[in-house]
C-alpha cells in the first residue's frame, strides 16, 4: 500500500504550491530591510518600468483584483512609497504612481534580490529552464 506522503509528494500542484510559500518566506529575508512585503515588492516591480498606471491596469499586470490590491496599495502610500490620484475625468479611476523614495530605493531593492537569489546557486541555464518552464505551465493552465 502506498503511503499518503508518497502520493502528495507526487502531485504537482502539491509541489507548486509548498515551493510558492518557500520562495515568498525565502525572499523575505532579501524585502525585510526595505520594509517590503512579497506582493508589495511585486507592485514596485511593475511601476519601476510603468511609472503611472490604473489600479486595473497594475491588477491586470499582477493578476490581481481591486478588492486584493486596495488595501495593500493604501499601505505602501502610508509608506510613501506610492500615491494614488483619482482621473479628473472619471472619478472611479485610481492612478497609481511612484513617489521619490520609491524610485531611489529601486537599485537597492534589486541588488538585495539578486544577492538572495544568487545563494541559491542557479546557474544561468537552469535559472533561464525554470522559468521558461514556469511560464509554459502557467499559459497551459490559463489555456483550460
Amino acid at each position: 500500500m502506498v503511503s499518503q506522503k508518497r502520493i502528495l509528494d507526487e502531485q504537482l500542484c502539491f509541489s507548486i504550491y509548498t515551493a510558492s510559500r518557500e520562495f515568498t518566506k525565502f525572499y523575505r529575508q532579501a524585502l525585510e530591510p526595505f520594509e517590503l512585503t512579497y506582493p508589495q515588492y511585486l507592485v514596485l516591480l511593475v511601476l519601476w518600468e510603468e511609472p503611472k498606471l490604473l489600479v486595473k491596469e497594475l491588477g491586470t499586470h499582477l493578476a490581481l483584483d481591486s478588492g486584493t490590491l486596495t488595501p495593500m496599495l493604501k499601505r505602501m502610500e502610508t509608506m510613501s512609497l506610492i500615491k494614488r490620484t483619482r482621473s479628473k475625468a472619471d472619478e472611479r479611476k485610481v492612478y497609481i504612481e511612484l513617489t521619490d523614495k520609491a524610485i531611489a530605493m529601486k537599485d537597492d531593492v534589486l541588488t538585495s534580490v539578486a544577492d538572495c537569489i544568487s545563494k541559491l546557486s542557479f546557474t544561468e541555464e537552469a535559472y533561464i529552464q525554470l522559468l521558461t518552464g514556469m511560464k509554459e505551465l502557467t499559459t497551459k493552465i490559463q489555456r483550460k
